[in-house]
């Protein structure tokens, strides 16, 4: 399959093909997402939660985000990646939101930033943009306004509310966004705004009525058992196997089953010389 671009996305739209986006922090979840033939890999500042166990995204910080693009790049090359700017990192001024996001860019090896907000930070996404940096827009329930929203809640739920989602979505994509992210929003609103931008729209929790979806690997996986928001379909129980797998290992260790002879490495007799297949690729 042929690297995905941003030439390919926008034509995905034109086209009505649905986009395909995970969220992904390493490695291994990347090579897992590229061979399934996912299109979009976004490194979220959402690993403060799955990864870092943190109650919200507000503690991560550009190098955390940078360190986990660099792992995502290295298991996956056809993708387009996808990441996302910190709290503070382009809030504050153009001059730090360009540097900063020339940092995901250079050292994060990313191809996007992501920005949350709408009308409030069109200068920034401009400026980006005039740099040549892509920009995905995130409007709607935005996490790293959580405390100004009161808690993790659906946004435009009533005619004013919706309205001004619409807004912030028309004030991105015309300060150069060529993508938006719709999330926790009523599939209606999330329906609108996708009929009325010219980018695509990549929803969570809003609905089958935007140019894409986005799902969290963890969370479609079904590996935290206690995370089971409305928006989110388990597409395999992987807590339940992961932990039988974990449960197996424990007991053949505690039984002696583990190694066992095939699986152990011996001294060579006097004058043997060492068999090709006992190359170690690494020891912990």
């Amino acid at each position: 399959m042929r690297k995905v671009t941003i030439v390919n996305l926008a034509e995905a739209k034109v086209q009505k093909q649905p986009i395909t986006m995970v969220t992904a922090y390493d490695a291994t979840m990347a090579k897992i997402a590229d061979d399934a033939g996912v299109d979009t890999i976004l490194v979220g500042d959402s690993l403060g939660m799955v990864i870092g166990g943190r109650d919200n995204t507000l503690e991560v910080t550009l190098e955390e985000v940078a360190y986990h693009c660099r792992a995502v790049r290295r298991g996956a090359s056809r993708p387009f990646l996808v990441a996302d700017m910190p709290f503070m990192t382009y809030q504050t001024s153009t001059d730090e939101a360009v540097r900063h996001a020339g940092y995901l860019v250079r050292r994060g090896r990313a191809e996007a930033v992501k920005l949350e907000g709408g009308e409030s930070i069109v200068e920034q996404v401009a400026a980006i943009v005039a740099a040549g940096i892509p920009v995905v827009g995130h409007v709607g329930l935005t996490p790293q306004s959580v405390h100004a929203m009161g808690g993790f809640k659906v946004q435009g739920r009533h005619q004013a509310a919706a309205d001004r989602v619409l807004l912030d979505a028309r004030a991105v994509v015309e300060a150069g966004a060529f993508m938006v992210v719709l999330e926790g929003i009523p599939k209606e609103l999330a329906a609108r705004i996708t009929h009325d931008l010219a980018v695509p729209t990549i929803g969570i929790g809003a609905g089958v009525g935007c140019d894409g979806q986005v799902l969290v690997c963890t969370d479609l996986l079904g590996m935290n058992p206690d995370f089971r928001p409305k928006f989110v379909r388990q597409f395999m129980q992987g807590y339940d196997l992961m932990r039988s797998a974990f449960e197996s290992y424990v007991g053949a260790v505690r039984a002696r089953s583990f190694p066992n002879d095939s699986e152990s490495f011996s001294s060579p007799a006097a004058g043997e010389r060492k068999a090709v297949g006992d190359k170690v690729t690494r020891l912990y």
